[in-house]
């Protein structure tokens, strides 16, 4: 049981962040090696382009917009995401000196583990339920009678769903931050 639960809820969570970490790092290093270090300073456009465009799923969960597949827009929030973090994270790499940015970017990295842990445990929540309801199924219960038998497990999976709540004021903090980090660019950077 304990490698299961290690190899389907904790290891995705570590392989999600330290793929993130290790890929930005092999493109720092890349573009180093062809030097080339310019371009990641304006991969953070490409980059805060890319999760802005992940928010649809919120919008459409929200119902601000109507149209689109929930399911298939989780999926792309959660590669566009991951994605423009590493656009950024890459970005971030050649600015040490930018103490917002650097700000910004750990609400990032803050972000994306919110998200990662709130789709795992939802996951696993949505799994168990699924699976003890199965198992009375399967020793003949009653609808009425698995209902009442699960209320708690049931009330719980509510709860768990629930992490946005826990997830949207971490992602302000890094709207915030990023936006004031844009705006000092904007204001501090030669452009000419």
């Amino acid at each position: 049981m304990r490698a299961r639960l290690l190899q389907r809820e904790v290891l995705p969570l570590i392989a999600g962040l330290t793929g993130l970490a290790l890929l930005a790092l092999a493109i720092d290093a890349l573009l180093h090696a062809l030097d080339a270090v310019w371009v990641g300073r304006y991969l953070g456009i490409p980059g805060t382009l890319m999760i802005i465009a992940s928010t649809v799923y919120s919008l459409r969960k929200r119902k601000v917009l109507t149209r689109g597949n929930p399911a298939q827009l989780l999926r792309f929030h959660e590669v566009v995401a991951w994605t423009g973090s590493l656009l950024v994270l890459v970005h971030a790499g050649v600015h040490f000196h930018a103490v917002l940015g650097w700000l910004a970017v750990i609400a990032m990295l803050i972000n994306v583990g919110s998200g990662l842990t709130g789709k795992l445990l939802i996951e696993r929540s949505r799994r168990r339920l699924e699976d003890a309801r199965q198992r009375m199924q399967e020793r003949g219960l009653s609808a009425a009678e698995q209902d009442e038998r699960l209320y708690w497990d049931s009330f719980t999976f509510d709860i768990v769903r629930q992490w946005r709540v826990v997830h949207f004021p971490i992602t302000l903090a890094f709207t915030v931050l990023a936006i004031a980090h844009i705006v000092a660019v904007f204001l501090f950077w030669e452009w000419v």
